[in-house]
């Protein structure tokens, strides 16, 4: 399975449920998560995207570490099996 294959299941999914999940691009400032859920009622995480097995790198680890002191949720997704409980842990918090 490719990390390709994991963000389309995720966008499809999120969209079942209503949002929407944008690619984040953020030119000048690497490391940024590869996507936002965006989900009725304000709820909404940033999202990297991973083959499976696979880790973020340092530089993403550290960006995660910044988004997530300034209280925003970030989930770090290698498999298909773990999207479902994302999304839901993101409508219910």
């Amino acid at each position: 399975m490719r990390e390709k294959e994991i963000e389309q299941k995720l966008v499809d999914t999120v969209k079942k449920h209503g949002g929407i999940c944008p690619k984040f691009v953020s030119p000048g400032f690497s490391g940024m998560p590869d996507r936002i859920v965006l989900l009725p009622k304000g709820k909404f995480a940033f999202i990297e995207l991973k083959a499976p097995n696979k880790k973020p790198r340092p530089l993403q680890v550290a960006r995660h570490k910044l988004l997530m002191g300034l209280g925003f949720r970030v989930y770090v997704i290698d498999g298909m099996e773990q999207i479902g409980g994302v999304i839901d842990e993101i409508r219910t918090t």
